[in-house]
């Protein structure tokens, strides 16, 4: 009686799977089709994404859609993502139209794209209702960056200007905001309604901030002269540090320049000539005045030192952070480092013990240095059944679980969005959960992190997926399965579908080139890029390609860089810090993208073997191949209880 109960219930559950897998092709069908100007199932009208069913359709002739039929649409659906989404292109097709009546009509005050603001703006106008408000409110857009506006946001311009809004001063304003964003080309345009004599200065700026030129030492002495002086030769330095910094001296003296001018200036001289560790580093570091400083260029202070193994200057370095970036995890555990190869052992281990507490690579490396347990403090959501079903009833979440099943993200992040917004703190943590059990693993990333506790929720945070490929990809090529584990999620956060913009794609984000020549390489079918959205194909070739670049560097905290960077950098990094520890030569990588990339790798490799085992291979083994060493324990400090 037990097994055909066991069998009666497997197939039940095999039969709800199936029907589920079959309710999401039939909407992939239906929104294709009536994309395409076919018909739909009638039956398809009781389903409960059928308002995105129909937007399809809205959508393929709303150049000529009746107005009637659009505004039906907008009130049938009032307060769902769906109208909102419609009511965007039924705003730009009523542009086109020039249909400023209808503009107005569809409007609402909580839209926030300027383009369409800008579109409304222009309709106000167009239909007399250019007042007072109507001038301040083209004028916060004008005022809003100092970069390019939409295209859209011309014609209110103009009006504006016409009616005597666009005063010289808020062009002279705009004109400041472009010269702070090193934009020419704004400020020409900012310029083109200015008195003839104040264009013309203000297009030698422009001109200035594209080339310095000696006219400028004839400009007047004003500070806006002196502002823009000191953009464009900060712009000069970010260019060619060395030129630069040579013609600082003499436009300094001529302007009378501040020292937040200078620093402007020798902030970017510096910058791009450490960046780079290039030789005047250090000299060019110095130069800079204390006032000019932040955290990014208290960081590179830190690793032009490291690089030159300056333990002292180094560790000075460090000293000069603020008491919030000193403290993080990374500046402590370097701190710890330098004072041990300094001699001061004492301080060193009570650094140490500081930056362990915290579950990052620092703080695991911190941990490895005096022996310690790895710290974690893992949170689960204690939900019972009916509040995950609640959540998961929640119309905007059917919805939105729908679309993504049927291959919609983007529809399917807009109602997401809308569901959050009704949803208290417990209710969001649980929709990741709903997402989660959907297949949709990145929600984690969007729906946590407004509360600082939810960083514990580390089964939510770091899913585990296609672990049998995994598993099996892994040990085909020697590799550690928790390694594997954490490149996906590093790269795609267990996304199938994910596309970069350089074209990597899938789980393990490999190019299509990459894939067709490792295929070639193990003898595996290419089946063209879109076989890179299977996720057992993209994991055999992506980890047979992690495989290789293993076998390449040797260690895999090179291997890592070399993944996300590629073989060039990685080559020059190798040659610029031939002998150094691997902690130091993971934080002196140039690129910011790669040096957090390998920490980030890393660290998750060991919570994913800690969600694999219970137990991790200490980071600082794994990141040298080293996965034999008996397991590290994971304990959570008495003193930090769980939520």
């Amino acid at each position: 009686m037990k097994l055909l109960f066991a069998a009666t219930l497997a197939f039940a559950v095999v039969s709800t799977a199936a029907h589920a897998q079959s309710d999401d092709l039939q909407l992939r069908q239906a929104l294709e089709a009536t994309a395409r100007g076919q018909p739909v199932p009638a039956h398809m009208a009781s389903h409960p994404a059928y308002g995105w069913i129909e937007y399809a359709g809205l959508r393929r002739n709303i150049d000529t859609l009746p107005a009637a039929q659009a505004q039906a649409f907008l009130s049938r659906y009032q307060g769902q993502a769906v109208a909102e989404a419609f009511r965007e292109d039924w705003l730009r097709a009523l542009y086109k139209r020039q249909d400023w009546a209808g503009i107005r009509t569809a409007w609402l005050p909580s839209i926030g794209n300027t383009a369409l603001r800008c579109i409304e703006l222009e309709a106000r106008q167009r239909s007399g209702a250019a007042d007072a408000q109507w001038d301040r409110d083209v004028q916060e857009i004008w005022r809003s960056s100092g970069n390019s506006l939409p295209d859209d946001c011309d014609a209110p311009f103009a009006a504006l200007a016409a009616r005597g809004g666009l005063t010289p001063e808020l062009r002279w304003e705009r004109i400041e905001l472009a010269a702070e964003e090193w934009n020419a080309a704004v400020m020409r345009s900012a310029a083109s309604g200015l008195p003839d004599d104040q264009r013309a200065l203000a297009d030698d700026y422009a001109a200035f901030l594209q080339s310095p030129h000696e006219r400028a030492l004839a400009w007047p002495k004003t500070p806006r002269s002196r502002l823009i002086a000191s953009h464009g030769l900060a712009k000069l330095a970010k260019d060619d540090p060395a030129a630069g910094e040579a013609q600082l001296p003499r436009y300094a003296a001529a302007f009378d320049f501040t020292e937040e001018d200078r620093g402007r200036v020798l902030y970017q001289a510096a910058l791009w000539t450490v960046a780079s560790y290039l030789p005047d580093s250090a000299r060019r570091l110095n130069l800079v005045p204390d006032a000019a400083y932040d955290e990014r260029l208290h960081e590179w202070r830190t690793r032009e030192a490291l690089s030159r193994s300056d333990w002292r200057a180094a560790l000075d370095a460090i000293g000069k952070m603020d008491d919030a970036q000193r403290n993080d995890a990374r500046w402590t555990y370097f701190a710890a480092r330098l004072n041990a190869l300094l001699g001061d052992r004492a301080r060193a281990q009570a650094l140490y013990a500081q930056a362990a507490r915290e579950p990052n690579f620092h703080g695991f490396l911190a941990a490895d240095r005096i022996d310690q347990p790895y710290a974690l403090c893992p949170w689960s959501i204690d939900a019972d059944a009916s509040a995950r079903a609640r959540v998961a009833n929640t119309p905007a979440m059917i919805r939105s679980m729908a679309l993504f099943r049927a291959d919609y993200p983007g529809w399917a992040t807009r109602e997401w969005n809308a569901a959050l917004e009704g949803f208290d703190d417990t209710q969001r943590r649980i929709a990741v959960q709903v997402a989660q059990d959907n297949g949709w693993f990145d929600r984690a990333l969007f729906g946590l992190g407004r509360q600082p506790e939810e960083t514990r929720l580390y089964a939510l945070r770091f899913p585990l997926h296609h672990d049998a490929v995994i598993r099996t990809e892994a040990e085909k090529h020697a590799l550690d399965p928790a390694w594997i584990a954490a490149e996906i999620r590093a790269e795609s956060v267990f996304n199938p579908r994910a596309r970069s913009s350089a074209d990597a794609r899938g789980l393990m984000q490999v190019l299509p080139a990459t894939g067709a020549a490792v295929a070639r390489r193990i003898g595996l079918s290419w089946r063209g890029g879109d076989s890179l959205y299977d996720p057992a194909t993209n994991i055999r070739l992506g980890t047979a390609y992690l495989r290789e670049m293993k076998e390449k560097y040797g260690q895999p905290y090179i291997a890592i860089a070399a993944y996300n960077a590629g073989p060039t950098p990685t080559a020059r990094w190798q040659s610029q810090r031939p002998v150094m520890d691997p902690d130091f030569w993971i934080e002196t990588i140039s690129y910011k993208e790669t040096r957090e990339y390998v920490a980030r790798v890393l660290a998750f490799s060991v919570i994913y073997d800690w969600r694999l085992h219970g137990a991790a291979v200490p980071v600082s083994d794994r990141m040298q191949g080293r996965t034999g060493t008996p397991r590290k324990p994971f304990v959570c400090p008495a003193d930090n209880p769980a939520p």
